[in-house]
């Protein structure tokens, strides 16, 4: 839904504001709509339409997480906001039982997220959330935005009341540091992964590219590059810090860790083994598809068969130390080989940054919040097991975060596959009930040990343990 906020709706407290409208906000509202009783929540989005990382919708690229974690389907199956019923809606539920895919496109999934924004009430475009407060005396929050017309001016103010809030802002792009004046600059070929089909044509005419970043999305900007280039002229090198372009974890056993056990099992350890965890956890979140690294090979393979190698670099552990241009088209990288200890340099024609994103910020917008807000050790927001940020006692309403608490509660904070029970856990909390019922258990790992007091055994009776037998 698109338009203004009618005036009685803003007067009027919402029980739930939310600000941002991704797929982990979507997929809250969706659930929202579904409380019996009705719950009254509006949600904000600057941008005019749903889109989700259109610059990465690639011809045939997929969803690393099966079709069944959509918006709602992992809290309520019954929901008519699922993909399944998406498919029906659209008459293509037959087609899609035969072509038996576990995973789907991720064309098709932005579609279905466009499918639910376009019928689902209580979501408005082009409204940017500019700050969020406490008024005191109101015992609410104040949302104030700038609505904004199709050209991207202001076109009107507001504010809401909100006895709740939910963040969902989303992250932005990464570009590190030796790169950002090249990125910035107009005119120099220098581009993130987000904007890799803005820039396609372009990429495809260059001389010579370089992809730098080992996860799924320089693997994706890779494949597609390395097959739409002529065989023998290909001319691409890929770069990356990684020892190696290491396949994402995907045992089933290792996708526990997405589950809500591990999340609750995350975030009762001590704030300082959360922060040494995550780092040492990246091929649960960062690493390739198996079946994208499969179709890297086969298709370098497939350049061999009439003799010689494709003109293709493929070098893990290396960094850019600095980078510049050369005269006005090309671009120098200062590479360092991080195990050999050795540099080198590299000219390019044009570089796409498959770097990542990085959480965005939220200070500006919560600057009212900053007397209230408690914060670590380390300067970053407390969030409690429910996702609330952790207040000072006068604030009586609630802040969630959605996609913002991977160092409270682990690798699963991105992961498509637990929006629906993080939406559902934020509604319970939200409703003082249980509007949605979760699993005691969700996984068969046992990720910590249970506080059970030892029984006492006397002293006599102790037995020493050798070191090399089996426990």
């Amino acid at each position: 839904m698109t338009g203004s906020t009618p005036k009685d709706e803003l007067d009027r407290p919402h029980d739930l504001v939310g600000v941002g409208i991704g797929p982990f906000n979507l997929s809250l509202a969706a659930l929202a709509h579904g409380i019996p009783g009705g719950l009254a929540a509006t949600f904000y989005e600057q941008r005019p339409a749903f889109h989700w990382h259109p610059g990465l919708l690639i011809e045939g690229a997929t969803l690393q997480v099966p079709f069944l974690a959509d918006l709602v389907t992992l809290a309520d199956p019954a929901s008519p906001w699922t993909f399944l019923n998406y498919l029906k809606s659209r008459e293509r539920l037959f087609p899609f039982y035969f072509a038996e895919k576990f995973h789907i496109q991720r064309a098709e999934y932005d579609a279905y997220c466009r499918w639910v924004s376009e019928r689902l009430p209580g979501l408005h475009f082009g409204h940017q959330v500019d700050s969020v407060r406490w008024n005191p005396e109101r015992r609410l929050f104040e949302v104030d935005f700038t609505q904004i017309d199709p050209e991207g001016e202001a076109e009107a103010l507001g504010r809401a009341y909100a006895r709740n809030v939910v963040l969902g802002v989303g992250t932005e792009p990464y570009v590190p540091e030796p790169l950002r004046p090249l990125a910035e600059a107009p005119g120099v070929p220098v581009i993130h992964s987000a904007d890799y089909l803005t820039h396609r044509a372009s990429l495809l005419a260059a001389d010579h590219v370089t992809v730098i970043g080992s996860g799924q999305s320089g693997a994706e900007v890779f494949l597609d590059l390395l097959r739409a280039r002529p065989a023998g002229a290909e001319r691409i090198h890929w770069l990356a810090r990684t020892e190696a372009f290491a396949p994402m974890e995907y045992s089933k056993l290792g996708l526990e860790h997405f589950t809500p056990d591990y999340t609750r099992y995350f975030h009762s350890l001590p704030e300082p083994v959360r922060g040494e965890l995550v780092p040492r956890q990246w091929q649960l979140h960062k690493g390739i598809d198996a079946d994208t690294i499969a179709a890297i090979h086969d298709e370098l393979y497939r350049r061999t068969l009439h003799g010689g190698w494709p003109d293709a670099v493929l070098t893990p552990g290396v960094r850019v130390r600095t980078a510049g241009r050369v005269a006005t088209t090309q671009v120098e990288l200062h590479l360092e080989h991080l195990q050999q200890g050795t540099r080198s340099r590299l000219t390019t024609d044009a570089v796409v940054l498959a770097t990542g994103y990085r959480e965005r910020p939220v200070d500006r917008m919560l600057a009212g919040l900053d007397p209230y807000l408690r914060h670590d050790a380390s300067g970053r927001a407390r969030i409690d097991e429910r996702y609330r940020l952790v207040l000072d006692p006068s604030v009586t309403g609630s802040v969630y975060v959605q996609n913002a608490e991977k160092h409270t509660h682990g690798v699963g904070a991105p992961d498509l596959g637990l929006a629906a029970w993080r939406s559902a856990a934020i509604l319970n909390a939200v409703t003082g009930k249980e509007p949605y019922p979760l699993p005691r258990r969700t996984a068969f790992t046992s990720f910590g040990l249970e506080a059970r007091e030892a029984p006492s055994i006397p002293a006599q009776d102790r037995k020493l343990t050798p070191l090399t037998q089996n426990v």
